[in-house]
């Protein structure tokens, strides 16, 4: 990891030090998806069975998956992995329960009645990585608040392996989850399948779920189609941001920077630290725990594009935390929760030296499809409110009409709009009339 000191830097080196690697490809990745895209709108179930080949080195006709792979990949997982993920299922849920939005009604004059009801996101469609890694906890972020807020349909893609099977964990945790479909497609073909509809793949109303950067283009590039699918959020490469004081452990600082790196090398991690006592033994245990590594490789590559970075004050960390906007932020601090006001833009805030984000990743409760990319600014993590709308619903009275219906039409003839202005002059008149003796 590269280490620098925040305060020699000028303001393009500390643009530099804050920058995401994906945005050097942005180019060439936005031209590669737009390319996918248009070559499944066109040819539907053709270019997924090509892609599948070329990106996914899977041969397969048919994409759905069958009872039969569901009921063996059950029969394959031990016992206490299949505990693991009903287990952490249950936290999900627990945590998600009251995420939904809220009806209400408020009668905002007399006669007038304004509601708010909510409603389920008919068919959305889910994408579960299993690129480099299986993410069957991904499976269940998005699957469990999708069931509490009664979709009715649930179509799942993940990638397949390349005997053509999908990750049995993935499986499992989809049938734990209510899933109603599953295909075995990945990358920003899914992506395009999911958004335009082929002929195996239904057309989705809403796409979740978290991605490469290929994955987060093709995302925001079907949200602008014409008809196209609304998306969860901009949820690219994994991202993870330390602050650490002088009394932050070195190993366990180490090993959260690594469990966000080995998610994939565009990756990106990055500490921040007012001790470069602390930053030096932080170095030397990513090195040390990186030899140990079975994705040492993949870690490295992030690790490269990473930043450890010596600041003046844990108040200037939080200064430079906020602007970098990361999607998980560990606070490695004495007392952090003293320090949670400052905390101003992130995806999801881990609180003190025993709170592993891993533990978020997994079976905490909370949910790790988060805005990557600085787009906590303003956006939210998943919830079950991201799989419903809500819809306002008035109703007005004789008597409302009365009190609210000049208003309305002195402002519409302020405005100009004569026809909104006798939309409601014209029944105030038949008020009048009904009442005249």
């Amino acid at each position: 990891m590269n280490l620098l000191n925040w305060n020699t830097l000028d303001a393009d080196g500390q643009r530099a030090a804050l920058r995401r690697a994906t945005q050097d490809s942005a180019a060439a990745v936005r031209l590669g998806v737009g390319k996918i895209i248009a070559r499944v709108r066109i040819e539907g179930d053709a270019a997924l069975r090509k892609y599948s080949r070329l990106l996914d080195r899977a041969a397969l006709d048919v994409f759905a998956v069958g009872e039969a792979e569901f009921a063996a990949a059950e029969a394959s997982l031990d016992p206490s992995l299949k505990a693991a993920i009903l287990d952490a299922a249950e936290r999900i849920e627990a945590f998600h329960r009251d995420s939904g939005m809220r009806e209400y009604a408020v009668e905002t004059a007399e006669g007038v009645e304004c509601r708010r009801i909510v409603r389920p996101i008919e068919r959305v469609g889910l994408y579960i990585p299993a690129g480099s890694a299986p993410l069957p906890s991904t499976m269940l972020m998005l699957g469990v608040p999708a069931r509490i807020a009664g979709c009715r349909e649930v179509v799942v893609c993940t990638p397949p392996r390349a005997d053509g099977t999908a990750d049995p964990t993935v499986l499992f945790a989809a049938r734990r989850c209510g899933a109603t479909r599953v295909f075995k497609l990945g990358g920003a073909q899914a992506i395009a399948a999911m958004a335009l509809g082929t002929e195996s793949v239904p057309a989705c109303d809403k796409l979740f779920g978290p991605g490469n950067a290929w994955v987060t283009e093709a995302k925001r590039q079907v949200s602008t189609v014409e008809g196209g699918p609304a998306i969860d959020m901009p949820a690219g490469p994994s991202e993870v941001l330390v602050i650490a004081d002088s009394g932050a452990n070195p190993a366990f600082v180490a090993a959260d920077l690594l469990s966000q790196a080995e998610h994939g090398p565009d990756s990106q991690v990055i500490l921040l630290s007012d001790c470069p006592t602390l930053i030096a033994r932080t170095a030397a245990e990513l090195a040390t725990q990186l030899a140990r590594l079975p994705r040492e490789a993949i870690a490295r590559e992030a690790l490269s594009r990473s930043r450890l970075i010596r600041v003046e004050s844990i108040e200037q960390a939080f200064e430079v935390s906020n602007r970098y906007a990361p999607e998980h932020l560990i606070l490695a601090l004495r007392e952090p929760e003293a320090w949670l006001d400052r905390v101003q833009a992130a995806g999801s805030v881990f609180l003190g030296d025993y709170a592993a984000e891993a533990l978020g990743d997994y079976c905490s409760g909370t949910n790790h499809v988060l805005p990557t990319g600085g787009a906590s600014r303003a956006w939210s993590g998943l919830s079950v409110s991201s799989f419903q709308t809500a819809i306002s619903v008035q109703s007005v009275s004789r008597a409302g009409l009365h009190r609210i219906g000049p208003s309305a039409v002195r402002i519409a003839e302020a405005e100009g709009l004569q026809a909104h202005a006798s939309a409601v002059s014209l029944r105030i008149a038949s008020l009048q009339a009904d009442a005249t003796p």
